[in-house]
């Protein structure tokens, strides 16, 4: 443990704070506010106390499994869209929808149960 960490524990607590409405706000924002938050939390990470440290580690490893879960699904919609020529494609791009709509909703259910546990003191 650094001596920064020792001496302010609660060090990047604020930054945890704004990553989390980023990502709350990012639905809306087409998830250009998720990028953001992904930025200012590995730019927040290095000053951060132990608590805020663990929630920062966890914004970005959520935030690089909805990312490879959107190119994924970016793949599959453009098979279906190349696929819909021969009436196949349509299930694809239900699927793919469908998929993208579960991706989006756990990552508003984790941001919002990692805000909770900021609020509330506990790690991630």
């Amino acid at each position: 443990m650094t001596t920064q960490e020792t001496a302010y524990p609660d060090a990047g607590r604020g930054a945890v704070f704004v990553v989390y409405a980023l990502y709350l706000l990012s639905i809306p924002s087409a998830a250009v506010f998720a990028l953001i938050g992904v930025i200012v939390a590995y730019a927040s990470r290095d000053g951060a106390g132990p608590l805020a440290r663990s929630h920062l580690e966890d914004q970005i490893r959520v935030w690089w499994i909805a990312f490879w879960w959107a190119i994924g699904i970016a793949i599959a919609t453009g098979i279906g869209l190349l696929l819909t020529v021969v009436l196949v494609g349509f299930p694809i791009l239900w699927l793919a929808a469908f998929a993208g709509f579960i991706v989006m909703v756990w990552f508003t259910v984790k941001a919002v149960l990692g805000l909770l546990a900021l609020l509330d003191g506990r790690p991630r």
